[in-house]
C-alpha cells in the first residue's frame, strides 16, 4: 500500500470544540498506532480532506511521524477552495499552520462552495487515488458524517480489494487507559 485515506469524525461531532481537548493525542496516539506498521511496509502518502476534526489531527501527527520517518508524504485535498472561510480565528490559524507543513494541498473544485456534487467529487477522488481507509469511526457510539466513507470504502473493498482500517472508540479508550496507568 502507497497511498493511505486518513479521515473520520468532525471536531463537533466529538463535542469537541477547541485543541486543549484532552481527548486529541489519544485519538492521534491510536492513529499512530494503525499507521506505523503500515509505514513501515511502505506506506508513501496520507492523504486528508482537510476537515477541522480528525483530519487535522491526523495531518499533525503524520507531520511528527516525519522526523522518525522522513519518507512519509502527506496531503490535504479538499472539496472546494477556501473550505476554511466561515470557520472560527482559532480553527483558520490551527488549519493554516497545518497547510504550511503538508506536502501537498489541493481542492478537487477550484471554486468555493457552491453544492453537495463538490463533496461527492472529492470523495470519489480521494477513493479513486488511494489503497486503503483508515477510518476513525465507531458506529456503536451513533451515527456520523464517516459513515458516508465507510460505506463507498467497503463497496470498493468487494470491488477491487481497497483496504479498510478502522478505529474505533475501543481503540481509543484503551490508549487512554495505557497512559493514564502510566501517569500514576
Amino acid at each position: 500500500m502507497k497511498n493511505l485515506l486518513v479521515t473520520g469524525y468532525r471536531a463537533h461531532e466529538l463535542n469537541i470544540f477547541d485543541q486543549k481537548h484532552k481527548g486529541i493525542p489519544y485519538i492521534q496516539k491510536a492513529i499512530n498506532r494503525k499507521l506505523i506498521p503500515l509505514i513501515e511496509d511502505g506506506l508513501e502518502w496520507i492523504i486528508t480532506p482537510g476537515q477541522y476534526g480528525v483530519d487535522l489531527w491526523t495531518c499533525e501527527a503524520v507531520i511528527s511521524l516525519k522526523e522518525q520517518y522522513p519518507h512519509l508524504k502527506c496531503s490535504i485535498i479538499t472539496a472546494f477552495l477556501n473550505q476554511e472561510e466561515k470557520w472560527k480565528e482559532d480553527k483558520k490559524e490551527y488549519y493554516n499552520q497545518i497547510l504550511r507543513s503538508v506536502d501537498y494541498y489541493g481542492a478537487v473544485s477550484k471554486q468555493p462552495y457552491s453544492g453537495i456534487w463538490q463533496f461527492t467529487a472529492r470523495d470519489d477522488l480521494l477513493l479513486r487515488k488511494t489503497d486503503g481507509i483508515l477510518l476513525v469511526y465507531d458506529e456503536d457510539a451513533g451515527e456520523g458524517s464517516p459513515k458516508f466513507f465507510k460505506d463507498k470504502a467497503l463497496k470498493k473493498q468487494q470491488l477491487d480489494g481497497y483496504v479498510y482500517i478502522n478505529v474505533n472508540s475501543e481503540d481509543i479508550q484503551s490508549i487512554a487507559d495505557e497512559y493514564d496507568e502510566f501517569i500514576i
